[in-house]
């Protein structure tokens, strides 16, 4: 039985998200997958630092967030950046991969691909090595000579790969991995009279989702409105609290929940902060999305890309949000070309690629020289 090994990390939830979906499609085909969280499985403290530290800084600190993020997609700050973390990790990567003899590595997260890289670059390592790419557009860290292949959701961030010194070869647009729930569109509610609106705020759950609310309240029109809060708890609350019954306006209120499949099913729109997952997600569902709102630096791509593809609309100061809202309920016709759009995107997406892609590279190195592991 082949072995995969994927690595991720809980920077946001949307990397692990990715990992989760890859282990159930291997497991599905009879791989026997390892998956594992590598900050917390190889620093305590490192994980304190920096998926803590992501969290903090997306969440309380969104614009310093955005200038380190830009700041270290510059190819000499990352290189630094590279050989600091490869001192701290490097040799209980190595230790770790050594333990579980995988056939194909894979990766969700990119802050490992330095390490692994240059395992592969000193020779200790001859195994395949697939990266993918959770975001629309690109960073710095992504890219290594000795990555064989990388999966993406699209030809626009295969490009931004590109643009990075990337061979087009070794680019593989198969679509980001998603859970199985999100690849099947039942529509409810057919003669229901009313507009459903999903708002979201990814797994942290963003404080302008209240401002949004509080704006969407004051709507013309029957609008039913579905708030995931995430885990944020005191946001779920404090909605609950204020806005349990609002006259002309149905609000449905959740906090972290494993039903977003069948919600976005309920919905015409998902106004959304825009993580690469969640762009997957929606365009799987043929869901138009809104955003609002972003996180600077990571989520600049994925917003230039939906508006690039015409599947989204930027909505740049929350208080003219009814205005969009208003245009798509009186002009139905913009949703649906905005769905068709979507669908011809989706097209890209196959697991069978995924998994083809892998095969074709344990294949390749098994019949190179086998796999070695050097001490």
């Amino acid at each position: 039985m082949r072995k995969i090994l994927i690595f991720t990390a809980s920077t946001g939830e949307g990397h692990n998200q990715v990992a989760r979906a890859l282990k159930n499609e291997f497991e599905a085909f009879g791989y026997e997958v390892v998956m594992m969280d590598i900050l917390k499985e190889t620093s305590k403290v490192l994980n304190l630092c920096i998926a803590d530290g992501y969290n903090m800084l997306a969440t309380h600190l969104p614009k310093i967030y955005g200038i380190l993020y830009k700041w270290s997609d510059m190819k000499r700050i990352n290189m630094e950046f590279n050989k600091f973390f490869n001192k701290l990790e490097y040799n209980k990567v190595y230790s770790l991969i050594q333990h579980h003899q995988p056939d194909l590595i894979i990766t969700t997260h990119p802050f490992i691909i330095g390490v692994i890289g240059d395992l592969k670059k000193s020779g200790r390592l001859h195994i395949p090595f697939v990266s993918v790419v959770t975001d629309y557009e690109a960073h710095q860290v992504y890219i290594h000579e000795y990555v064989d292949a990388y999966i993406t959701g699209s030809d626009y961030t295969s490009h931004t790969l590109v643009n990075k010194g990337i061979d087009e070869k070794n680019i593989y647009v198969c679509g980001i991995p998603i859970r199985q729930e999100f690849l099947t569109r039942k529509i409810y509610n057919k003669e229901d009279s009313s507009f459903t609106i999903l708002l979201m705020g990814g797994s942290m759950g963003v404080k302008s989702m209240k401002k949004v609310l509080e704006n969407l309240i004051k709507n013309k029109h029957l609008l039913r409105i579905i708030v995931i809060c995430g885990n944020n708890k005191s946001l779920k609350e404090e909605i609950i609290r204020q806005y349990h019954h609002i006259q002309g306006k149905e609000i449905i209120v959740y906090g972290f929940t494993k039903n977003v499949p069948q919600l976005m099913d309920m919905a015409h729109i998902v106004i959304t902060k825009p993580g690469g997952i969640t762009v997957s997600e929606s365009i799987a569902k043929n869901i138009p999305m809104v955003i609002p709102y972003f996180i600077p630096g990571q989520e600049e791509g994925n917003v230039e890309f939906l508006l690039a593809s015409r599947i989204a609309i930027q909505v740049k100061k929350i208080a003219h949000i009814n205005e969009v809202i208003d245009e798509l309920i009186q002009n139905p016709k913009k949703l649906d070309d905005m769905r068709k759009r979507m669908k011809d995107l989706w097209n890209i997406y196959s697991r069978d690629n995924v998994i083809e892609l892998s095969n074709m590279l344990m294949r390749k190195y098994s019949h190179e020289r086998g796999m070695i592991y050097e001490k």
